[in-house]
């Protein structure tokens, strides 16, 4: 089996990379990255790829004509790639609507006129907007961010392909947890960040916002284990918990006992949103017994100091 992973060099696609690599039914996987954030972490440490496996293509997900060239002979298609940048969601809409819908488009496009037979899409839980009550895949889509709305378009495209190849759609709720190509703009990462080395912490609102969490791990296992396992294809919601972020706080508070904390519009009250973990993914996801305040612990012993 060969697998293109697109945005193969960042944050979920550094994991789930060590993942495929390690399964004997997959030949080559193929990391097509443009590298623009720029992290070149996968390429260096001593957690080593199968050298006969592993072929990095330096490339951008508009590039029609290379996309359909490194698409040749490819089996399986994991699209990570998208313009991701938290908090600031709403800033310069058109690289939002370039990478995430236009992007998935041509990707798309590239993908019908192959040989692939299996297409996953890393969409985001933000195409639900936001509000009081709790999603599920049912839920009306009505995103308020220029990134939900893109991420949205990319689905539509998604689901056209899915009229002819095996499509998988899943909406994944906010990543976190150690990666050696971890983004630190996460809200988690970078409040454990701030933590370890700054001791203060900075909320923006009163705190009292919600939202879906996931594991960066649980990502990269859920995602392996689709395709092991033969999932049936359609749309999935990837979420662990819903936690608050004042919750978040108190947890980091827990290993960092003088932490300060900073609140920026104290009087606002954050957009926030509920997702219902997806029942027909618990059999995909990876085993683990450690709780959430133990991943913030194993966390903290991932810094060099």
């Amino acid at each position: 089996m060969r697998i293109l992973i697109s945005g193969g060099a960042g944050y979920i696609g550094t994991e789930l990379s060590y993942r495929l690599a390690a399964l004997n039914e997959v030949s080559e996987i193929i990391i097509y990255d443009n590298l623009s954030r720029p992290n070149y972490n996968l390429f260096i440490g001593v957690q080593k790829f199968p050298v006969y496996k592993i072929r990095f293509v330096q490339g951008d997900i508009l590039d029609s004509r290379k996309l359909k060239k490194v698409l040749k002979n490819i089996d399986v298609v994991y699209h990570l790639a998208a313009k991701v940048t938290t908090p600031f969601s709403d800033q310069n809409p058109h690289l939002f609507e370039q990478v995430n819908h236009w992007g998935t488009a041509e990707l798309v496009y590239a993908v019908e006129e192959s040989n692939v037979q299996q297409f996953y899409y890393l969409s985001s839980i933000s195409v639900y907007g936001a509000g009081s009550e709790v999603s599920d895949v049912s839920s009306p889509l009505n995103p308020k961010t220029y990134y939900g709305i893109s991420k949205l378009r990319g689905e539509e495209h998604v689901q056209r392909l899915a009229q002819k190849k095996r499509a998988y759609i899943v909406r994944c709720s906010n990543v976190y947890g150690y990666s050696k190509s971890m983004r630190f703009d996460a809200v988690i990462n970078k409040f454990m960040f701030e933590a370890n080395y700054n001791g203060r912490i900075t909320i923006h609102g009163n705190g009292s916002q919600v939202r879906p969490f996931v594991h960066v791990q649980t990502v990269a296992g859920v995602l392996t284990n689709m395709l092991i396992n033969k999932t049936e294809a359609g749309i999935y919601n990837l979420a662990e918990r819903n936690l608050e972020i004042l919750e978040i706080v108190e947890t980091i508070k827990n290993l960092y006992p003088d932490l300060e904390t900073l609140f920026v519009n104290q009087h606002f009250n954050m957009r926030q949103i509920r997702v219902k973990p997806d029942e027909r993914l618990n059999s995909l996801l990876p085993n683990s017994e450690v709780n959430f305040e133990g991943e913030m612990l194993e966390f903290k012993k991932s810094f060099t100091f």
